[in-house]
């Protein structure tokens, strides 16, 4: 398979990429080296202490002042899946429902590239995207260690996996969407409804005792809001977010198959 579309797409994100990285990088060490000014700070637990519609604001299931609940409640609960999600949905429904609105799709269509290698290159773009941009963070957390974040690094290292598959599969669903209806705004509005769904469902749960059974169908749950930071991902984590990630992918070469272009 050609990389010359997979270069053309990542070449096009570069900058978006960069600002993204930059800023999310800036961002988590802030955060980092803020810590211990705020380790031993017990009004900040006494805020969510009793108080689990506070604790669910900030994406808390424990202390926060622990290392964990200070990563979560700052960075991986609410600021990485925003700026993350930002990335991969806008790239998502760019690739095909975008560029089929621009009319530049049907002129790559009619070279000699078979439809799915051209669908698999622009996933594979995302995917590089959403390495990166995960590979930043924690790297950055990383240095969260030098600043009385203990946290094994196996465990910020998985987490970072996590999300990045977490990216990825609503990244793959604006895809997926963009090339069943080849309509990018329509692809950006529900892929983000469903993030934004599968946020209130991972978040609300553990405060509204009938919407725990409807959290294992929220991706955020899967890959960070069942304190995965705090005591790691499992085996089922990835399994559920490759899974999805494979029916999207596959749903998404089907779909473009069939696309009439314009």
């Amino acid at each position: 398979m050609s990389t010359r579309f997979l270069s053309l797409d990542l070449a096009l994100r570069r900058r978006l990429l960069i600002a993204y990285s930059a800023g999310m990088a800036l961002y988590t060490l802030v955060v980092v080296v803020l810590y211990p000014q705020f380790k031993n700070t017990t009004s900040l637990d006494a805020l969510t202490r009793g108080n689990s519609a506070a604790a669910a604001l900030f994406g808390l299931t424990g202390s926060l002042t622990s290392p964990s609940g200070w990563l979560n409640a700052n960075i991986y609960a609410n600021f990485l899946p925003l700026i993350l999600l930002l990335l991969t949905i806008g790239y998502g429904a760019s690739a095909v429902a975008g560029q089929d609105e621009d009319g530049t799709l049907a002129l790559l269509a009619v070279l000699p590239v078979p439809r799915k290698a051209l669908i698999l290159q622009k996933a594979a773009a995302l995917a590089v995207q959403t390495v990166i941009f995960s590979a930043v963070v924690c790297a950055f957390t990383l240095v969260g260690r030098s600043f009385q974040i203990a946290i094994p690094p196996s465990r910020i290292v998985a987490t970072a996996g996590t999300a990045c598959l977490l990216g990825v599969d609503f990244g793959l669903l604006a895809l997926s969407l963009g090339a069943a209806t080849g309509r990018k705004g329509l692809s950006i509005g529900i892929t983000t409804a469903t993030a934004a769904a599968s946020y209130l469902l991972s978040s609300l749960a553990p405060v509204i005792h009938w919407l725990q059974p409807a959290r294992y169908l929220s991706l955020l749950y899967w890959s960070i809001g069942d304190s995965q930071l705090a005591k790691g991902p499992t085996v089922a984590d990835f399994l559920v977010l490759a899974a999805v990630g494979i029916a999207l992918l596959w749903t998404s070469v089907a779909a473009f198959q069939r696309l009439d272009l314009h």
